[in-house]
């Protein structure tokens, strides 16, 4: 990780406070203004329903029916393209084959591919996981850090330098970016693990393994970051499937949001980009699973006895209490903004992550993750006055995955990104198809005016 050549550069001084005192004091806002304003922060309302701020063709959400008249929460439901993702997923499972390139066409273009539709993007995809000349020596290999989403985006600003047309927003130049991005983001992501690994432990062998053409986007994976290239049928599968669930949700979640919100100022590709990756770097957003893997570490630790229904109880109120983990008052990887009864990403998530514990020889860890899922809600309903139920989501189960792969925690989030660059390339292309006007929400000042003081009577 690169370092300062002055220890004092980043203390928090007595200076430093202070004028974190005054920003406070002039920026800190009556909670009960936002209700007299009719103000739905966060975009959401009253009742945690997004405000509609846009139209996508992309993927749908569906957490509620109507029934009677009457909005009544349902078990989940995504779709890609009009396509649930559970039939997607029971059509590349049943015929023994990889889905995420497949997904990405769908997303992309709007259509699932035909096989030999298939065939073609993968090769396209092979085509651009070429890196430019010296790219790993001259901006991965300098100033390592350990944050792989910064080291993502830096690397994705970095190819704006490299590209010969990286302005023209032109539909098929954009393509052309996205389609690049989605090749080598993998790549951007291990490359700069391996890098900052290495930095941190010279003991660490610093291997650069190129990705293979004939191998799937979740074999190239697990390819290029172990030493010995090898991993199990199962491995793949699953890194595989996370991908595709995690590859879109929708055009209101906060990263996809970033994508039409940046792109409609008419900025290149790249900066559309390495915005999404800032968005999704957040604790609230894709770095809720590194959360996840947190917190069962800390009860691993703090329960003796991980099949005690009453321990394993005790120790989420107390996380609810602000007693336990990092005091924040959350069951991380419980609830969701959407969905209420189910998310059924984590419903489809789930049977393969029971079989990867069983060849890993964790089903006692899996055991704990399937008693937390089974007692935290009613919990959170007993601590809690909730709007809606709760239920586990995609991010309970990704990070223990990831752990089980032998993933670093380092990659959590950034396996996240190298999946979710399929959506926000769709949304990217959605907003440069239907060219609008820039994408600009009111806020309201409730400041009061006053006059100008000169700097001498001050």
């Amino acid at each position: 990780m690169a370092k300062s050549t002055n220890d004092d550069f980043f203390k928090i001084t007595p200076e430093i406070m202070e004028l974190t005192k005054l920003c406070t004091s002039h920026s800190t806002i009556d909670p009960s203004l936002f209700a007299k304003y009719d103000v739905k922060r966060g975009l959401r309302d009253i009742n945690g329903k997004g405000v509609l701020t846009g139209l996508t063709e992309i993927s749908d959400i569906i957490s509620s029916k109507e029934v009677d008249g009457k909005s009544v929460p349902c078990e989940g439901e995504l779709y890609y393209r009009g396509i649930n993702v559970k039939d997607i997923v029971r059509g590349f499972i049943t015929e023994d084959r990889f889905g995420f390139e497949e997904t990405t066409y769908l997303l992309l273009f709007g259509e699932l591919p035909t096989p030999e539709q298939l065939a073609g993007f993968k090769t396209l995809l092979s085509k651009y996981r070429s890196l430019p000349t010296n790219f790993v020596r001259d901006i991965i290999m300098k100033a390592p850090t350990f944050d792989m989403m910064n080291t993502l985006a830096r690397s994705v600003l970095t190819l704006y330098a490299y590209d010969e047309k990286p302005n023209d927003t032109s539909l098929p130049n954009v393509l052309r970016q996205c389609l690049e991005m989605i090749a080598l983001f993998p790549q951007l992501a291990v490359y700069g693990y391996q890098a900052y690994a290495h930095d941190m432990d010279r003991n660490y062998s610093f291997f650069i393994h190129a990705p293979k053409p004939e191998l799937s986007v979740a074999e190239n994976i697990l390819y290029m970051l172990r030493i010995d290239n090898k991993y199990s049928a199962l491995e793949a599968r699953i890194l595989d499937l996370a991908l595709v669930l995690h590859a879109e949700h929708g055009g209101g979640n906060n990263s996809s949001f970033t994508t039409h919100v940046v792109a409609s100022s008419g900025t290149d590709a790249y900066s559309v980009i390495a915005a999404a990756l800032g968005s999704l770097k957040g604790p609230k957003h894709g770095g809720a699973n590194i959360k996840v893997m947190m917190m069962f570490e800390d009860m691993k630790k703090t329960v003796d006895d991980w099949e005690d229904e009453e321990k394993v109880g005790e120790y989420l109120k107390k996380l609810l209490n602000k007693q336990a983990f990092d005091k924040s008052g959350l069951i991380y990887g419980m609830g969701h903004a959407v969905y209420s009864l189910s998310d059924p990403r984590a419903d489809i998530f789930r049977k393969f992550v029971k079989s990867l514990s069983e060849e890993k020889g964790l089903t006692k860890e899996y055991k704990l993750y399937s008693l937390v899922e089974r007692l935290a809600p009613e919990i959170i309903g007993q601590e809690r006055k909730t709007y809606k139920g709760v239920s586990a989501n995609i991010d309970f189960y990704s990070g223990f995955v990831y752990h089980m792969l032998g993933l670093p925690p380092e990659l959590f989030t950034p396996v996240f990104a190298m999946a979710r660059i399929a959506g926000w390339s769709a949304h990217l292309l959605e907003e440069q198809i239907n060219v609008g006007k820039i994408i600009r929400p009111a806020y309201k000042s409730i400041s009061s005016h006053r006059d100008y003081v000169p700097l001498h009577i001050r």
